[in-house]
């Protein structure tokens, strides 16, 4: 076979006659590319940053005018310089024309449906307001979590020792690798209960990738050292499930696991109950029928919650006393974005589960119309291979006459249906049979977005899948491929005719990316602003709907600095832009060197975004590597970000520079040493004048673009001089 690989010495071969010489023999060194990783689309916080696939007419937000319409990437040329401008329209078609070198002030809108994004009017004071009100909700919000952490930081827990040669023997009855996130997770959960304050982790990760087993290690732990685990879950059927993962899990250890469900008998209630209350029993899964006053604990130690959002608001009042009393783990599938964990690091902790287990397959998923011949033939290759189907249909007036003839089409399956209109015994006995196998093919309404693990139910077929939304398909579409058979997803349609222009959009972006692409990317990431609204309660969900999902993070951010630095937010003050520079020359990515606008947008939005010159090193490198050698157009807009790197933390809010000088504004606080200022202007009054308090402005002869940028750089380092004294 071929391998490739880099050749550190050279080589001489007889036959062939061949001379090898390596690039460290001829220039001494091996030269280093470093190249910045080019994000994927896999990281929603990147797509949204980057303005990635942005097409006309989607909702964007600029931090200082609100939210708009994205209008397209327009060329405008004046006597002295052209450049290129992102095109906002908002409220009445007024139109904001942003310079690409502020591109970094606009961000897609996340945070609703495009359609059911607000539209500011420019220059109105609506925005302001908005944003006031939004950051000052950020700043409860901040509070309420600070006094939370505080409460806990005063009081001592249990601190459960871990006793390292059982455990070690525990976690080799698991029959997987931990993931990297798994073990990060499980890890924390340990330190946190080692700890002397008590625990309150929340875990998230998607169903199947491993957080029960981390509940698991947790509950092994304390029930070591002699607690009681209570696992609380939102339905009869995961208790049920539950009851049977960790009995399986414990079966060679002598721990007492019991359930409390109405598949229990009372007699069977009873007995549980008062065992709990004498501690013979260990560990307990149940409904929120174990948050009842008449459930009584010996020593309870420690509470794992799953799917906390999914209990009532009287439940996690309850909730809320439990733990003042013992460590608590909680398990979500709602997926939470980064950003939020970044910006409540220290106040909630956060683990993420985001790596699939190995072997985990993607989901073959294809679009088509309806065709007997093809359901049959799913239905059949799954049940031949000893698997069982899915079958949505999402009404219920319509649900029988389909089952019945999908029964007559394939004979060989064993059919039953589930809809929300049963009662509630039967649709989780029908739940639970098809768990344990008893029939292979489920006809059923989107009940199932949220239930059970089925292993064994490998193929989905979504009728009239045109009628669904991105997010809702792809947590249909994730009911099967969870375990490391290929599972198949069959999305039945009408005719193209038949359907709205959106609904092909979506079919198209699920069928071409059966990996999680842009389209799930920001499909899942509007399930992720449901799993903030969730973390932050359901009024910051409506100032998050306002303002969109990225801005409020960073309110959130600063309002969390500012509480802990211990100092009262300033709710009015805008947030920090950094400076800007106008060089009249042109600075952009012209046309012909880069002509899909798309790819033009992302670089434009990057190169703003830059944080420091390594950043803009690279990315110069990137695109000589991807486009070719830059033209003096993009040379000079690489060369404008740079000296906006250097002005900015000199507190220089906008500096203009023409052919016969120019001037600084500076910011209400500016980081410049004063004697640096004095010094110019003793040294040179005819060139350097002050113009009121905030303004330096300069006279001198620049013609030309160049002249004009070493100009301005040597202002700036004569700027930056520390102790000039």
């Amino acid at each position: 076979g071929l391998t490739v690989a880099p050749v550190e010495e050279g080589t001489v071969l007889l036959d062939p006659a061949i001379a090898i010489v390596s690039e460290s023999q001829l220039f001494g060194e091996r030269v280093m590319q470093r190249r910045r990783r080019r994000p994927s689309g896999r990281d929603a916080e990147s797509v949204v940053r980057d303005l990635s696939e942005l097409n006309i007419g989607a909702p964007v937000v600029h931090e200082d005018h609100g939210v708009g319409r994205y209008r397209g990437l327009q060329n405008i040329s004046t006597e002295r310089m052209s450049g290129e401008f992102l095109c906002i329209e908002y409220a009445d078609g007024d139109k904001l024309y942003v310079p690409v070198s502020s591109l970094h002030l606009v961000s897609r809108y996340t945070g609703a449906e495009s359609d059911a994004a607000p539209l500011h009017k420019l220059g109105s004071p609506q925005w302001q307001k908005a944003r006031k009100k939004a950051a000052a909700r950020a700043f409860d919000v901040a509070a309420e979590l600070l006094e939370i952490q505080a409460r806990r930081a005063a009081r001592l827990g249990h601190q459960f020792p871990t006793d390292q040669d059982e455990f070690r023997s525990f976690v080799q009855g698991f029959p997987f690798e931990e993931t990297p996130d798994q073990q990060v997770a499980i890890d924390a959960v340990l330190a946190d209960m080692a700890s002397e304050q008590p625990m309150d982790r929340l875990v998230c990760g998607d169903v199947g990738f491993g957080k029960t087993e981390v509940a698991m290690r947790a509950a092994f732990v304390a029930v070591h050292d002699g607690w009681q685990v209570a696992i609380l879950v939102p339905t009869t059927l995961l208790a049920q499930q539950h009851h049977q993962t960790f009995s399986d899990r414990f079966a060679n250890w002598p721990v007492r696991i019991e359930q409390l469900s109405r598949f229990r008998s009372r007699k069977e209630r009873d007995a549980v109950v008062a065992d709990l209350a004498a501690g013979k029993v260990d560990i307990v899964i149940g409904t929120h029928r174990l948050l009842q006053p008449e459930i009584r604990f010996k020593r309870l130690g420690l509470v794992v919650i799953d799917e906390e959002h999914r209990f009532g608001v009287r439940q996690k009042e309850r909730l809320k006393s439990l733990r003042a009393q013992s460590d608590v783990l909680t398990l979500t599938a709602t997926p939470i974005p980064r950003t939020l964990n970044m910006a409540l690091s220290g106040l909630r902790d956060l683990s993420l589960i985001a790596t699939p287990p190995e072997r985990r397959l993607s989901i073959k998923t294809f679009v088509r119309q309806w065709n007997g011949a093809l359901v049959r033939e799913a239905f059949l290759r799954e049940i031949h291979r000893g698997g069982q189907v899915y079958f949505v249909h999402n009404k219920v007036e319509t649900i029988g006459r389909i089952a019945r003839e999908l029964s007559e089409l394939v004979p060989e399956a064993e059919l039953r249906i589930a809809h929300g209109q049963m009662r509630e015994r039967e649709l989780e006995q029908t739940m639970l049979d098809f768990y344990h196998r008893r029939f292979n093919v489920l006809v059923c309404t989107t009940i199932i977005e949220t239930g059970i693990d089925v292993p064994s139910a490998n193929t989905i077929i979504i009728n009239r899948a045109d009628h669904f939304g991105l997010a809702q398909l792809h947590q249909l579409r994730g009911r099967v491929g969870r375990s490391h058979h290929r599972a198949y997803a069959y999305l039945i349609v009408p005719q193209q005719r038949a359907m709205t222009a959106d609904a092909v959009k979506r079919l198209e972006a699920i069928e071409s990316l059966e990996d999680l692409g842009i389209g799930f990317t920001l499909a899942t990431h509007d399930l992720e602003i449901r799993g903030a609204g969730e973390i932050l309660g359901q009024e910051q969900s409506g100032q998050i709907h306002e303002i969109g999902y990225s801005l409020y993070t960073q309110l959130l951010e600063r309002a969390v600095e500012a509480l802990q630095a211990g100092r009262s937010p300033e709710l009015d003050r805008a947030l920090d832009h950094g400076a800007e520079i106008d060089l009249k020359m042109a600075a952009l990515i012209p046309e012909d060197y880069l002509p899909d606008v798309h790819a033009r947008l992302i670089m434009y939005k990057r190169i703003a975004s830059a944080r420091n010159s390594e950043e803009i090193r690279e990315l110069k490198v990137e695109m000589i590597d991807r486009f070719g050698l830059l033209p003096e157009a993009a040379r000079n807009l690489f060369d404008i970000t740079e000296l906006k790197l250097k002005a900015t933390p000199l507190g220089i809010r906008k500096v203009d520079v023409g052919v016969l000088g120019g001037r600084i504004v500076f910011a209400a606080e500016p980081q410049v040493d004063p004697a640096n200022i004095v010094r110019l202007i003793q040294n040179d009054p005819v060139t350097y004048k002050f113009d009121g308090s905030d303004k330096l402005r300069f006279s001198m002869e620049l013609e030309t673009g160049s002249a004009r940028l070493i100009a301005l750089d040597g202002l700036l380092d004569a700027l930056s001089l520390r102790d000039a004294a």
